[in-house]
């Protein structure tokens, strides 16, 4: 099912298939819910699964001018709400992790287990947002320029050949994000407290899936944060950078999905 709801007059987008325990999946930036297409369907024979557009993404409007991480996890959590969804594991990419660690912290108990993928607690040290101004000048400026070059440096090396056509559809997605929008994301990255605090103190099972190859996550800081949960799991996997939904479905998917049946008491 595919269909819309209103959150602060703003349309938000969100589809759901198969039965079962929900699980909510949420992407990061620049993308849409359609990056989960193909394992949505393998979640799909034993869970119900939602899908949603963050605000200024995919299908979905924007009305903020910064978009916080709250912000951003309200905005699911009004999806959830009109689907009546009382209990759910969750499972962010990237910036849609920072939005699931901000869900988790809102609503700790609906959330049955999380998983970072390719994704952090931390806020943003001062090099990263000064690298995050730097590139809201960049956007502001050429934001398909910035896009051509954004998508592939998220791969490893290795897969940029072999993910060749993945990649064009990404980019072909990413642009129809506008200026306005990917600012605004931006700017809620660089805003964000973190949730290392969170991670200490959780009980919620949490799995970090983890690219060896990742320039935007270094896995050395990412390993050193799967030690504050009083329950964490990892995933560290060679040759594969952040966007391992394409560089590793085949060994990532399942993983994920046995760590959400181990933990839907």
């Amino acid at each position: 099912m595919s269909d819309f709801i209103s959150f602060r007059e703003t349309p938000i987008h969100y589809r759901t298939t198969g039965s079962g325990p929900w699980v909510v999946l949420l992407h990061g930036f620049l993308e849409s819910s359609e990056i989960w297409d193909a394992y949505a369907l393998q979640l799909a024979e034993k869970f119900s699964v939602l899908m949603v557009d963050l605000p200024g993404h995919g299908r979905s409007g924007q009305n903020a001018g910064i978009h916080t991480m709250e912000y951003l996890a309200t905005s699911v959590l009004a999806v959830t709400d009109h689907l009546g969804i009382t209990s759910a594991s969750i499972c962010g990419h990237s910036m849609g992790g920072y939005v699931s660690l901000q869900l988790a912290e809102l609503k700790p108990a609906m959330v049955k287990s999380l998983v970072l993928f390719h994704s952090h607690a931390a806020p943003d040290d001062e090099k990263t947002r000064e690298n995050r101004l730097r590139t809201i000048n960049l956007v502001t400026q050429d934001r398909s320029g910035f896009i051509q070059q954004f998508i592939p440096d998220l791969f490893a090396e290795e897969n940029k050949k072999r993910l060749a056509s993945e990649i064009e559809v990404l980019k072909n997605r990413a642009a129809s994000t506008s200026a306005r929008s990917v600012v605004a994301a931006l700017q809620g990255m660089k805003e964000r407290a973190g949730s290392l605090q969170f991670l200490m103190e959780t009980n919620i099972p949490v799995l970090f899936v983890i690219g060896r190859n990742d320039s935007r996550m270094p896995y050395s800081k990412v390993v050193a944060q799967a030690m504050l949960p009083s329950h964490a799991e990892t995933l560290l996997l060679n040759r594969v950078g952040h966007m391992g939904f394409l560089e590793a479905p085949g060994k990532i998917f399942p993983a994920i999905t046995s760590f959400f049946e181990r933990n839907l008491q």
